[in-house]
């Protein structure tokens, strides 16, 4: 399949439901409304094809960025196509759910995250934050230093309330992800989330969230959750 007969797949599986919806959350034009479940078909049509997935992320168009991710293969992409593709993810939708997925599969994961965590940039600190959310739920412990994170907790603990608003939310799922997923500091992340307490994010146009890491672990514990990991990060 080329770019055209993807592009045309793509706007016959739109709904304008899921178009409001996405614009509610931050996307904007061009962009056809299309559910993720609804790509799968194609998905097994193409499987991974890097140039295809680069025709596609350069589109702009929302549904053809996130069709990108899941074909994109993350071992291809060195650190400068990462950049890139996070210097056209307009908002958290595409920073943290498309490139943070994709590069979670690359080999290059842990150092490119650490660099966009110490960018200073809203989004790119929310997608380096992301990026090790989907790492912590997906990989063995043993792949991680036990310090590293460590630290990174302490990190969330010092600067979480004073950090940009997308930030705040993807630190904050940091959180419950080692307290959820990486056994060796599970009760620090306990004891992080109980000392900074409701995380406050103010949204454009919505409600402001009021976010509790230390309930969302407690859940995990009620379920037997603990120790999870998901077998993909992709669809």
């Amino acid at each position: 399949m080329n770019l055209e007969m993807v592009m045309q797949e793509l706007e016959g599986l739109g709904k304008e439901r899921m178009k409001k919806i996405y614009i509610s959350n931050g996307a904007h034009e061009p962009l056809f409304g299309v559910g993720t479940g609804a790509m799968k078909p194609i998905v097994k049509k193409i499987k991974l094809n890097q140039p295809l997935a680069e025709e596609l992320y350069a589109t702009g168009n929302y549904d053809a960025m996130y069709f990108a991710g899941i074909i994109a293969d993350p071992k291809a992409m060195t650190e400068s196509d990462y950049d890139r593709w996070m210097d056209a993810a307009y908002f958290y939708m595409l920073s943290d759910f498309v490139v943070a997925v994709t590069l979670s599969e690359s080999d290059i994961a842990q150092q490119v995250a650490d660099k966009w965590i110490a960018s200073g940039e809203e989004l790119r600190m929310s997608a380096g934050w992301s990026c090790y959310c989907w790492l912590l739920g997906n990989r063995p412990d043993v792949e991680f230093s036990e310090s590293k994170i460590s630290n990174m907790l302490d990190s969330v603990k010092n600067t979480i309330h004073d950090s940009p608003e997308r930030t705040k939310s993807a630190m904050n799922n940091f959180l419950y992800t080692v307290g959820i997923s990486y056994l060796p500091l599970h009760d620090k992340a306990i004891e992080t989330s109980k000392a900074i307490g409701i995380v406050e994010v103010k949204r454009d146009n919505k409600k402001t969230s009021y976010l509790n890491a230390c309930e969302i672990i407690q859940k995990g514990v009620d379920k037997g959750k603990i120790g999870f990991k998901r077998k993909h990060v992709r669809c």
